[in-house]
């Protein structure tokens, strides 16, 4: 026990951490974790997921309750989804039970009733998602500012998983509304398990706040994790071989899309008595009785996309699996992390690979792990369409907000610290002009397309910054299996039939007024389809891929079939060995391998588009010319040189020819931008635009160097 540590905890709470929670040492996150929140300090806390991180951050934190009898709420638990919320619902119900405080959970399968209770009557510990604290901070029936009053701290779990989106943008902009609330300078506390850049991230989360900052991030024990790179060419493949291997064990298996997790799963299904399914799309009741079986269960198998990955506890895990590449080294680390925390077992991941192509990136992904790197997280520093959003909550936060205090809200967060004094004029100008805001006597109110866009089902498209497809409800007589994208059920035929939770489901009826889709058992089913958009692999994945196509190397955790198919792979690819941006023809077409990231390559194939003629296409490795656009390889070339100079590719263009690239809106917050700052904002999601400036030599190949495909 690290009795400096263990000794500055309350009485009462030494005596429970020995006697109710069976502790007999602090592990040293959690002694450095005490520490730091004891002493007031902003953290971010970093742990192997099981590392320890809740009790870290919550043991101060109660024991300065006890010790200061802080009200209620006076902890705000954030969570990225309501899974983790309700996994650690149990946790945190005991520790705080400990010192006699309670729990509540705040999420959108809470009902009213029990919402209006906790109003009436808070508990100490509040969990929720920033969609749900967006939901309290602007509604009539919460009175958010008496409720908020006594807040002291915030823990933010999996921060990593906020940081680099939207959400995250999201997130900071409603601490420090927060923070405003309660007039305290809210502590903040962020725990994750795998990120490349947390000092950037505890800036990050800090905002307004003056209290000293502090990253824990404690020595970890050396590991010796088993990996296996293996290929199998199908998805029944893989599911064979997930039945056939490790018999009678506890294996959690990841697919990167709710497609191919029903279509693995009803694989799976067929062979093995006890598999289960996880994605966003499946019922509360199917993912609660994936979590039991998990829980309760020896022999059992869970198909899931990264639903699993955010740290929620089913248990001591044997094996996992991953189909085909993660994306990203930071995913792999925190799937594989789910195993080897029983003593005497060792983190495992067993790599199933069905392309060719995903057996490279698995490689390569591998290879970035074994140097010792994560990616970082970049959070937006100028985030207008978040801006917007937070304008209009704020104006029904405030029943009317005066314009001469709108800025004051939020220009403490990290989202906006790069947003100029002209941009924000610019922007509330639009929304104004457009109706979206109106202007009354000084005060700022939704105005009349505000309230068409923003108002209907009580401001539901407030709440939160993404936007979700349209779904149906799918239900079975009085059991709800899921949802399914509408856009997929409107191109089936009457009487047809589709895979959903791995069973075969025909549809009776769609009550498109209701969103609900009445279906019964089918012996058989076509696999569904969640429109989305096309991965993006990174600019560093695919240069480390370029790196396992250059040379023989067989690394130690690929296995002979592995080995063998990318010997295929790299006789395919000997043309990379040529020049740092190898031309090669493939029947009528010409490919550049610039290897440098599908944003990066969608800038560069608009640009040849409007440069050489039709057709060109991107992918994350190469840009693809055919017909007009390829009809002199000398011509292409020569552009490609113009490309790769400094200046030769500029934000400028990006902003230039995102217009006609992104078809469909990409936030539903874009009418409230003017066009630049639109473009601007489009520019980053669809190019990169941070890749896109700067000197190209730091973003494609060296003229010079046949080896090396960046500068890194």
């Amino acid at each position: 026990m690290s009795l400096d540590a263990f000794d500055r905890l309350t009485p009462s709470l030494r005596h429970h951490v020995v006697h109710t929670l069976g502790f007999t040492g602090l592990r040293p996150v959690q002694s450095m974790t005490i520490d730091a929140i004891l002493d007031g300090d902003n953290c971010v806390v970093l742990a192997p997921t099981a590392g320890g991180k809740t009790e870290a951050a919550f043991l101060p934190l109660l024991s300065r309750m006890d010790a200061e009898d802080w009200g209620p709420p006076s902890v705000l638990y954030l969570s990225p989804i309501k899974a983790l919320l309700n996994n650690q619902h149990t946790r945190l119900e005991r520790l705080a039970g400990m010192i006699s405080r309670r729990v509540f959970k705040w999420h959108g399968d809470v009902t009213p009733s029990f919402r209006k209770t906790f109003i009436a009557d808070p508990a100490d510990i509040l969990m929720t998602t920033p969609e749900s604290l967006e939901v309290m901070l602007i509604s009539q029936h919460v009175p958010s500012r008496m409720l908020f009053s006594k807040l002291k701290a915030v823990v933010v779990d999996e921060v990593h998983a906020f940081a680099g989106d939207d959400r995250g943008a999201h997130l900071v902009a409603l601490l420090e509304r927060l923070q405003r609330h309660c007039g305290n300078d809210v502590q903040r506390i962020g725990l994750s398990a795998t990120i490349g850049n947390p000092s950037e991230i505890l800036g990050w989360l800090q905002g307004t706040s003056k209290r000293p900052r502090r990253l824990v991030d404690p020595p970890r024990p050396p590991a010796t994790p088993k990996v296996t790179l293996d290929y199998v060419g199908t998805l029944q493949n893989a599911a064979r071989l997930i039945h056939e291997l490790h018999p009678g064990t506890k294996r959690l298996v990841f697919v990167d899309s709710r497609r191919r997790v029903e279509q693995l799963g009803e694989a799976l299904q067929a062979l093995h008595p006890s598999v289960f399914l996880m994605h966003s799309s499946l019922s509360v009741d199917e993912r609660r009785q994936a979590e039991k079986a998990f829980e309760e269960g020896s022999n059992c198998i869970i198909v899931a996309t990264s639903t699993m990955e955010l740290g929620i506890d089913v248990g001591d895990l044997d094996v996992v699996f991953q189909i085909d590449a993660p994306p990203t080294v930071a995913s792999f680390l925190q799937r594989m992390g789910r195993t080897g925390r029983r003593g005497n077992t060792q983190p495992n991941c067993t790599f199933l690979c069905t392309t060719d192509e995903e057996l490279g990136f698995s490689a390569a992904i591998l290879r970035l792990w074994a140097a010792g790197y994560v990616e970082p997280v970049r959070p937006e520093r100028d985030a207008f369409h978040i801006l917007a959003q937070q304008t209009l909550a704020l104006c029904l936060q405030e029943t009317g907000l005066p314009v001469s205090d709108w800025w004051a809200w939020l220009a403490g967060a990290a989202c906006f610290s790069e947003v100029t004094e002209a941009e924000r004029s610019q922007l509330l100008e639009h929304m104004l002009e457009q109706g979206i805001l109106s202007n009354h006597d000084g005060r700022l109110w939704l105005g009349e397309l505000g309230e068409k866009l923003y108002a209907r089902r009580n401001f539901e498209a407030l709440y939160a910054v993404f936007e979700a497809r349209a779904s149906l409800d799918v239900v079975c007589g009085p059991e709800e299996i899921g949802s399914i994208d509408a856009q997929f059920v409107q191109g089936l035929d009457p009487g047809s039939a589709f895979v959903l939770a791995g069973k075969a489901w025909k549809i009776v009826s769609v009550q498109w007024s209701r969103g609900r889709c009445e279906v019964v058992p089918a012996p058989q089913g076509q696999h569904a389809t969640w429109f989305g958009g096309t991965r993006l692999r990174p600019r560093r994945q695919c240069e480390a891929l370029r790196e396992v196509l250059l040379d023989d190397i067989r690394d130690p955790w690929w296995t002979a079939r592995a080995f063998e198919c990318m010997r295929s792979y790299r006789s395919d690819h000997t043309f990379v060995h040529d020049e740092p941006q190898p031309f090669h023809w493939r029947r009528a077409e010409l490919g550049w391998y610039t290897f440098a990231g599908g944003a990066m390559n969608n800038l560069l194939s608009r640009l040849l588009l409007e440069r050489l003629g039709s057709s060109v296409t991107a992918g994350n490795l190469v840009v693809r010319l055919r017909d007009q656009a390829a009809t002199s390889e000398a011509a292409v070339r020569d552009e490609a040189r113009k490309l790769n100079e400094p200046g030769g590719v500029t934000a400028e263009d990006a902003m230039r020819l995102v217009g006609d690239f992104a078809r469909e809106r990409l936030s539903k917050f874009q009418p409230c931008l003017p066009e630049e700052l639109e473009r601007r904002f489009l520019a980053r999601r669809v190019f990169g635009i941070s890749e896109a400036s700067g000197d190209r030599r730091e973003q494609l190949a060296k003229p010079n160097d046949s080896k090396t495909a960046t500068n890194v």
